[in-house]
């Protein structure tokens, strides 16, 4: 179904001063860490700013990391208003086949509520240890690994913890969770597509792996700020955001960084406690942040490692911007502020055409890596009638399952490609031996630098933000686009 606009205000009729997302803007574009992708600010239930950095576009889905965490708790939600979830409940009586072999008393303690707000009792992350003890059911290899002190006293970020609570509601509802969210959630708030990806058995991760718009995480975070209600119908059970959202369990100096104000606040049923509101986020800076405060939803993409720093950001400049009542006067202001936010884009890599007299030394050159291991295993380089084209083999290729990019230089822009996975590439020649591209990755995060060398044929490529579910160039895109 398509999705209908979401209500729109000017941002001075809600209160929201101009000047204040200005500088907020500004901030975003001179942190040289932070690569911003878009934004949406909702108040008082309205959209008062959009904005989306080219080559990233409002339709475009985007992987959101462990903001997916924000939808399973929903789904776990929905399912226990329906009688198939009990939050009280064991976690091993939803898997009875694997009652024999769970012998340790606080594996066996552990309840729904317990996963479902990383209170397992691990001290640590396990998913390396759970998916790596049973891959064919990470749950098995979970509640196989003995707690280190006793559900509900302790808290870490663990992440088979949330994948645990998916395949509990997978299981008592039969569904993939985008498919049990698509009638009860999903449709209701006018989210059109999302894909989550799966894990070898075919269960959807819950922990991560939702790609989904901009405007989905916006309409969640509105549905969570409205206790539930959205157009007047009620699509959450009452007082399930405040539920979710109160802290179960203590947070501070967990996440081992002394910058981390804003998880030290504790963690509810998937959703962070913040110094402001509390949000879903995703690694990599996907937020979700809801400010009851303020009545404000701000949902946000982008490529960074500091995340403390984007919320710092968020504090700093946009919650004085956030006034009592509606401003005069600012008509001036506010169209300044959507033409803005209409033109923004990413600066393209720095690069100039191939210099004629080395075109021949250029066509057909072939790159091998110059380090042992990267994501690009070779590249080679061939110009036809419409330019030059650049292949990418992928650390992963295999003659059974290729892993290849075909990337086209053009122009001193962006250049958008939909297939094999969609891409934005820039860059050019830098000198007469050197050629520098970043290749766009426009359905996640991730952004690759790559450089090739004429001299000795050589390459080097690396990740700005690593990807954390493999490093497949094929695979780096919204699931339904795999294969």
């Amino acid at each position: 179904m398509s999705a209908s606009p979401l209500p729109t205000s000017g941002p001075a009729a809600e209160g929201v001063d101009a000047s204040g997302v200005h500088a907020f803007l500004d901030a975003l574009e001179a942190a040289p860490e932070i690569e911003p992708h878009s934004l949406v600010i909702m108040r008082h239930g309205r959209l008062v700013a959009s904005g989306w950095w080219a080559p990233y576009t409002p339709e475009r889905l985007h992987l959101l990391y462990s903001l997916s965490k924000s939808f399973t708790g929903t789904a776990a939600a929905l399912a226990e208003a329906e009688g198939l979830l009990d939050f009280d409940a064991p976690v091993i009586s939803y898997f009875p086949e694997f009652e024999a072999g769970i012998t340790d008393p606080r594996s066996r303690a552990m309840l729904v509520r317990h996963v479902a707000s990383m209170a397992s009792g691990h001290r640590r992350d396990t998913v390396h240890e759970a998916f790596g003890r049973d891959p064919a059911e990470p749950v098995r290899g979970f509640l196989q690994l003995p707690p280190d002190g006793d559900p509900g006293t302790v808290f870490a970020y663990n992440q088979p913890a949330t994948y645990t609570l998916a395949a509990i509601v997978q299981r008592v509802t039969g569904r993939p969770l985008t498919a049990y969210l698509r009638p009860r959630l999903l449709d209701p708030l006018g989210i059109g597509e999302a894909a989550w990806r799966c894990d070898r058995a075919g269960r959807e991760l819950g922990f991560s792996g939702l790609h989904a718009t901009t405007d989905a995480v916006a309409r969640l975070g509105q549905l969570y700020l409205r206790d539930g209600l959205w157009e007047g119908k009620r699509l959450l059970p009452q007082g399930w955001a405040a539920r979710a959202s109160h802290p179960r369990i203590p947070t501070a100096g967990a996440m081992g960084d002394v910058d981390r104000q804003d998880w030290d606040r504790g963690y509810g049923y998937q959703f962070w406690t913040s110094r402001h509101g509390y949000r879903g986020d995703g690694a990599y800076g996907q937020f979700c942040l809801v400010l009851p405060e303020y009545d404000v939803v701000i949902a946000a993409t982008s490529a960074t490692e500091r995340m403390q720093e984007y919320l710092n950001l968020v504090w700093e400049h946009l919650l004085p911007a956030f006034g009592p009542g509606p401003l005069t006067g600012r008509d001036a202001a506010d169209a300044e502020l959507r033409e803005r936010l209409g033109r923004l884009a990413l600066p393209p890599a720095p690069g100039r055409p191939a210099p004629p007299e080395r075109e021949p030394d250029w066509t057909a050159a072939a790159f091998t890596r110059s380090a042992e291991t990267g994501p690009v295993r070779s590249a080679g380089l061939d110009r036809d009638a419409d330019g030059w084209t650049l292949t990418l083999t992928g650390e992963g290729d295999r003659a059974d399952h290729p892993d290849r990019l075909a990337l086209r230089l053009a122009g001193e822009d962006w250049t958008v490609a939909e297939k094999p996975v969609p891409t934005a590439v820039s860059g050019g020649w830098t000198d007469a031996g050197t050629l520098a591209v970043d290749v766009v990755f426009l359905e996640t995060p991730h952004r690759l630098a790559l450089t090739c060398s004429l001299a000795d044929g050589t390459l080097t490529a690396s990740w700005r933000t690593q990807p954390l579910h493999g490093g497949r160039l094929t695979a780096l895109c919204a699931p339904r686009r795999s294969g």
